[in-house]
């Protein structure tokens, strides 16, 4: 669409028009009328719309038009179309629309147009016919007010409309409809065009070849047979979706070989998907070609070219109908609607065939995948349920949390902050080191390995899955073609050429002959059709801004990431020592909890915030590098917008589980932030808990927040708009809200289509969640879960219901997508890792029961990892305030740190017992991370890409394709034999005939062995 909208702006900028003078409007023409009758009259089938007596003087300017609509009573015309989506003469299928916005006036004005170019008096009289249809046919006079833009964006919609009839479409125009201002131009390809061109695009179409699909037998055969009764219930009733035991033998199209294809219904082999497909190719195609001739040097005019100035507003193909009310016709659109873009069938697996019959493959990949991905994510919240449970059954056994939570071992803490804050007791934090064991447990180290096997494991059936859609899809062998270059990258190369020949205009200004000799090279090469694209490119120089802008943005977003990030620690500081002072017992035993919990909604909101920004600073940033096709744009656009909300959702995690009491210092030298603000510390029972609830809270609130209400809100929002504005339209004209809406204007009221980068982006941070940090947080599959039941559904009611058609892309993969799982899925293990060895406490616990317990046991634990600090080493001006505020004097404190006591010769120094928890936390990591890359390498290669009953069927449609071509050579073969025998046969009676025919002319001769042959 994008493509569209620049190219039909392309195509007048760099047109030579020239506006004549009033005073030669009057002036005779020299070569007279040229066409009587220009514009064809409509036939008589065109649903009672006559259009008679239309003329046309081109060299004088006026185009003057004196029509008479007669409309047929007898019958409904709109009923007959279908409402919009035949033509009007209710036989030619609407392929593809076109919308463009025009100024509806009582009078209409035009200007006489002059058009240069070398080939004008071999224009197409098709092209100067004008398009059927109910368009305005308005009398031209000559006023003194003229609109020159109006009628410039007419001339455009009116050259590019007849090169889209010159290679065979046919078009009809609509201008009477509901919506005032705006125009439809309704596009049908016929049978010869459809069979051109997927031949040029080597579309696979069944052939009619039938062959057995391989079926198991034994037991797999009776397991299968009870699987599919078991699952019955759960499949959608769609005749798409049954288990087929025949299929079709597929092949690229071609004409030559038309028999070989089940062409028994024409209407029907080409379906309304692989129609609007072809419509859509040929449109770019007509606007690239358009460009080409324009790129090569025949326009002289060097204005900048504007992106979507207008010409046309939209272009799309339409939805096959209503899929809500009363009497609507059965259709893919309101069975998509029934079986599944509703929440009541949520149970049920969802009707891929369907989805990809109508929205085409790229888009039945995505909700491929996420049905795939959303099967996957029940086993693992199963067994990450289980670890919770596991977690909550053993916690009144966990001997280092009721250690902390014994008010008889009264351990006094040392204040979390300077003078304001008094000593407290370890016992006070038991609820959080009672909640950190959910989580904080060895379970959590068996599902860190399981979720690493998971992820592989999801990946290789993700593409065993891939495998069997592409067989099924007949997109075996499939490999995308070059894309054309994009309009952007063409208007890029434009302005380079132009440079460079306006630098050699200056260079040579003295030599006009040279000059007129380069311009008649160039004149032609653009008519040979050479593209300037394949003579000129944009090199690293001509992208050095851009990818300087690129740097130094992506830098500067990143260093605000982490700058918000900076500024919520620094609230967090701040907030805990004001809550410190608070007055009440309750308010100081609870400040950990609540500057956790409102510094993540803050982090949550900024997130949010942030996530639309970058989206559009990504796109921005690709926009000016000037990729060259729309697969570049594509990859680069996903790569930049994911680093930059990769960096923005996990970054505060990050902070809590890695960066979190690592830097705090100890009593007496602490480290300060502007020498007032003290670094924050971990609780005595470890940051998990913390990072548990960051990683919670950021989680569900994406979900909720930005991928349901957004979704759900913001398109319920716009649509309320539309209906409100088409409304007061509407009350203007009291005739025109009686008539029931065409097809084309209701889709043109949903919302454009916006890719499906959105949709993969939430899943792939999603996955990210589930995967980095489930060390921490065991339910997070399971959260994954039920978000992805409702996902799955609230995206198909918004692909059937709220957005227009888009237009049907083949693709054999997930593309691009594919390797950032898999890098999400090896960074996983790295991080879990680390997570286990240095954020939870399960090191340190294995430890201290091998190398320090003396009976064996965890008690004494909570004291080993515990430091001792006289407080009569504060430094001035640290020491709290109110040193009796426990009701007695304290001379000594603790806090968490493997460090020398006071009354050591080397007091507060690095302990040994750091070391050795340090490097066994470093070898866990190397252990850890080597064992589980080997165990998914392991599964990655066990389990083969392709399933062997496919790779069985590919090779068997191999062989079946190979059979037909040999009999089709040997039939070939036995009809020439016969026609041959026939031939010789013929000449031996020729020979036998009297002399007097021997004397006739030897073409009378040559007439006996003259046979049609056709093979």
């Amino acid at each position: 669409m994008k493509r569209l909208l620049f190219f039909a702006d392309a195509a007048r900028d760099f047109h030579g028009v020239e506006f004549l003078p009033e005073d030669h409007l009057e002036a005779p023409s020299k070569t007279g009328m040229r066409m009587n009758e220009k514009y064809s009259c409509l036939p008589d089938e065109d649903k009672g719309i006559h259009i008679i007596n239309i003329r046309a003087i081109e060299d004088i300017g006026y185009v003057q038009h004196e029509s008479t609509l007669l409309n047929s009573l007898s019958r409904n015309p709109d009923a007959d179309c279908k409402y919009g989506l035949y033509f009007r003469d209710g036989k030619r299928k609407v392929d593809y629309i076109l919308v463009y916005h025009y100024k509806k006036s009582s009078v209409g004005r035009t200007l006489a147009r002059r058009i240069h170019h070398n080939d004008s008096s071999a224009r197409s009289n098709k092209q100067d016919q004008p398009l059927p249809g109910k368009g305005v046919h308005l009398e031209m006079e000559n006023e003194p007010h003229v609109d020159y833009h109006e009628d410039d964006k007419r001339f455009r919609r009116e050259e590019y409309e007849g090169n889209l009839m010159e290679a065979g479409l046919e078009l009809e125009r609509d201008e009477d409809t509901k919506i005032h201002g705006v125009g439809f131009v309704k596009i049908h390809a016929p049978w010869n065009v459809l069979c051109r061109e997927a031949e040029f695009l080597k579309l696979k179409m069944p052939t009619k070849k039938m062959y057995e699909i391989n079926q198991t037998h034994g037991l797999l055969k009776k397991i299968n047979s009870v699987i599919q009764k078991i699952t019955e219930p759960i499949q959608p009733k769609v005749a798409e979706h049954k288990p087929q035991t025949v299929k079709r033998l597929s092949y690229p199209f071609s004409r030559e070989k038309q028999h070989l294809f089940d062409l028994s219904d024409r209407d029907s082999f080409f379906d309304s998907k692989t129609r609007s497909t072809i419509v859509s190719t040929m449109a770019e195609k007509s606007l690239s070609d358009q460009m080409t001739v324009i790129s090569s040097g025949i326009s002289r005019k060097e204005d900048k070219v504007l992106l979507a100035n207008g010409v046309y507003s939209a272009a799309y193909p339409l939805h096959d109908g209503d899929y809500e009310g009363e009497n609507v016709e059965p259709n893919d659109r309101k069975l998509l609607c029934e079986e599944w873009a509703s929440y009541g069938v949520f149970y049920k697996y969802q009707p891929i065939d369907l989805v990809r019959k109508y929205f085409g493959e790229k888009i039945g990949l995505y909700f491929a995948w996420l049905g795939v991905y959303t099967q996957m994510l029940i086993p693992a919240s199963i067994v990450g349920i289980i670890v919770f449970l596991y977690g909550c059954a053993t916690v009144d056994e966990n001997i280092p949390s009721m250690e902390m939570c014994d008010q008889r071992n009264n351990i006094t803490m040392c204040p979390l902050c300077d003078r304001t804050c008094s000593y407290w007791k370890m016992s006070s934090a038991c609820a959080t080191a009672r909640a950190s064991h959910l989580f904080d447990n060895p379970a959590t180290v068996f599902f860190s390995v399981f979720m690493a096997l998971w992820a592989a494991t999801f990946m290789e059936h993700w593409k065993r899955k891939q495998m069997r859609l592409n067989y099924r899809w007949d997109l075996t062998g499939f490999e995308e073609e070059e894309d054309h270059p994009r309009a952007e990258y063409e208007a890029k190369v434009l302005e380079k050429s132009l440079r460079r020949e306006y630098k050699h205009k200056e260079k040579h200004r003295y030599f006009p002959e040279e000059t007129a000799n380069k311009w008649r090279q160039t004149v032609t090469t653009a008519m040979s059709g050479v593209k300037l694209t394949d003579k000129e490119k944009l090199t690293w120089k001509d992208r050095f801004p851009a990818y300087f802008t690129n740097f130094v943005g992506i830098l500067f977003m990143v260093g605000l990431t982490f700058a918000i990030v900076f500024g919520v620690i620094i609230y967090r500081i701040s907030t805990a020592a004001a809550l410190a002072i608070s007055s009440t017992p309750s308010g100081r035993s609870s400040v950990r909890v609540t500057v956790t919990a409102t510094a993540v909604i803050i982090n949550l909101v900024v997130i949010i915030i942030l996530d639309e920004v970058y989206g559009c600073i990504a796109r921005w940033l690709t926009q000016i590098e000037v990729p060259k096709t729309d697969k570049n744009f594509e990859e680069r656009l996903i790569f930049k917008a994911f680093l930059l909300k990769f960096v923005n959702a996990y970054t505060p995690i990050f902070y809590v589980a890695f960066f979190k009491g690592r830097f705090v210092g100890r009593p007496g030298d602490y480290v300060y932030i502007f020498h007032s603000f003290r670094m924050e510390e971990c609780a005595p029972g470890g940051c998990l808990m913390e990072l548990c609830i960051q990683l919670s809270i950021i989680m569900l609130g994406k979900q909720l927040i930005q991928n349901n209400l957004f979704e759900i809100g913001i398109p319920k929002m716009k649509k309320f708009i539309r209906y409100m504005k088409l409304k007061r339209r509407r009350s203007l004209d009291h005739e025109e809200h009686v008539k029931k809406k065409q097809r084309y204007e209701v889709d043109y009221n949903l919302e454009p289509f916006a890719g499906l980068t959105p949709e993969y982006m939430e899943m792939i941070i999603q996955f990210g969640f589930v995967t980095l940090f489930v060390a921490s947080f065991p339910l997070a599959p399971l959260f994954a879960l039920l978000n992805n039941i409702i996902e799955i559904r609230l995206d198909a009611k918004k692909f059937v219901t709220e957005l227009r058609r888009p237009v049907a892309v083949r693709a054999k993969d997930i593309g691009i997508w594919y390797n950032i799982l898999r890098g999400i899925g090896k960074l996983a293990v790295i991080i879990n890792a680390f997570v286990i060895s240095f954020t939870s406490d399960f090191i340190p616990r294995l430890v201290y029961l091998y190398m320090y317990s003396e009976n064996g046991t965890m008690h004494g634990f909570v004291n080993h990892t515990l430091s001792s600090f006289n407080v009569s080493d504060f430094q001035a001006g640290t020491a709290p305030n109110d040193p009796m505020d426990l009701g007695y004097e304290v001379q000594i404190c603790r806090y968490k740190d493997y460090r020398e006591p006071p009354w050591s010769e080397n007091k507060y120094d690095i302990s040994k017992d750091f070391w050795a928890v340090l490097a066994a936390r470093l070898a866990f990591v190397i252990v850890f991370q080597n064992l589980v890359m080997f165990m998914s390498d392991f599964v990655d290669w066990i389990i083969p890409d392709i399933p062997k009953d496919i790779s069985q069927q590919i090779h068997k449609e191999k062989v079946l394709m190979v059979e037909v071509f040999m009999r089709e050579e040997q039939g070939k073969l036995q009809m020439l034999e016969t026609w041959k025998d026939k031939d010789t046969k013929k000449g031996e009676n020729c020979n036998s005939h009297s002399p007097r025919l021997s004397k006739s002319h030897s073409g009378s001769l040559s007439s006996c062995h003259s046979y049609p042959v056709d093979v």
